[in-house]
């Protein structure tokens, strides 16, 4: 026997179907916002840790700055500490330099010369004198050039022919020169091209060029 059915099945299917649509439709919302509610409270997390870190680490940068600025002050005491020793030395050590150099003037200084005038300034000696040839101012910048301990870079400022007259109305030709030279303290270590130089001579306008000493 068949049986034929005469009811609308066709729109309850439909509507059936429109129903599970709207139902997925509404599964699917509440799982979006699920999830995007898991992920709000993941970065709300992370963020709050985040923050936990900037504000741990900014403390411990506080203390690292205060910790640098306490050691740069005690560098800077360091340092002036350092310079008021060092000039402590430097004036127990100049003490006895009057001496060393007027035994070293003594020494490189060759006969038939003298000085009028020694005057220093600083580091810098600027001695004035008479000598009776060119050939003895020569040998002197030699001296302090080669073979001084305490004179060091001499330079012939001038040296100029002068006449005098002595007791018996005899008239004598000197030589009326200014020399220029370091003065080399025992704390400086000067350079060995500084030792090593040779002299610079510069005679002024009109004045005679040392002439090298005969043998």
């Amino acid at each position: 026997m068949i049986l034929i059915n005469l009811l609308p099945h066709r729109e309850e299917k439909r509507k059936r179907k429109k129903i599970a649509f709207f139902a997925g439709l509404a599964l699917a919302a509440v799982a979006g916002l699920a999830i995007v509610g898991g992920w709000y409270g993941i970065v709300d997390q992370l963020k709050t840790a985040q923050q936990e870190r900037n504000k741990y680490l900014s403390v411990e940068i506080a203390k690292l700055e205060k910790e640098i600025a306490d050691i740069a002050s005690l560098k800077a005491e360091i340092a002036s500490l350092t310079a008021r020793q060092k000039a402590v030395e430097d004036l127990q050590i100049d003490r006895n330099l009057p001496v060393h150099l007027l035994n070293e003037l003594v020494k490189q200084t060759p006969e038939g010369m003298y000085f009028t005038t020694v005057k220093q300034d600083g580091q810098v000696l600027t001695i004035n004198g008479v000598a009776q040839t060119q050939e003895r101012v020569s040998e002197f910048l030699r001296n302090t050039a080669y073979a001084s301990e305490w004179l060091v870079s001499p330079e012939l400022v001038e040296s100029k022919a002068s006449t005098i007259t002595a007791a018996n109305k005899e008239q004598k030709r000197l030589f009326d020169f200014s020399v220029r030279v370091t003065v080399k303290r025992p704390q400086d270590k000067a350079p060995a091209a500084a030792t090593g130089a040779a002299p610079a001579s510069a005679p002024a306008s009109g004045a005679a060029a040392p002439v090298p000493k005969k043998a």
